[in-house]
């Protein structure tokens, strides 16, 4: 398996901020974003479904909304990996076309 890099918060100023990632074999969506810690928050999530045990909640920051959306308008497993030169997929502006195997 290998993620490919959908992009990253455009208002990062640095490294380990939230991004969002395509598994090139499942097309299934992979999310890096802020753990959700607030008790409140988890018990209104959990009204609408449960959280088990191997599950977390995150937060993306709503300025992500274009890069989730491009990533969920992509062709899945036929998505190119960022390795192969494929503009497919949008990219926040300074992105090295970062990828993680």
């Amino acid at each position: 398996m290998a993620l490919v890099f959908a992009g990253i918060d455009p208002g990062t100023d640095g490294d380990n901020c939230p991004a969002v990632f395509i598994d090139d074999e499942t097309g299934d969506l992979i999310f890096q974003g802020w753990t959700v810690t607030d008790p409140k928050m988890l018990a209104d999530v959990a009204k609408h479904s449960p959280i088990a045990d191997d599950e977390s909640v995150v937060r993306l920051p709503a300025r992500m909304r274009e890069i989730v959306q491009e990533a969920l308008n992509g062709q899945g497993a036929t998505i190119q990996r960022a390795d192969r030169s494929d503009d497919r997929i949008g990219r926040a502006p300074g992105d090295a076309r970062r990828l993680h195997a």
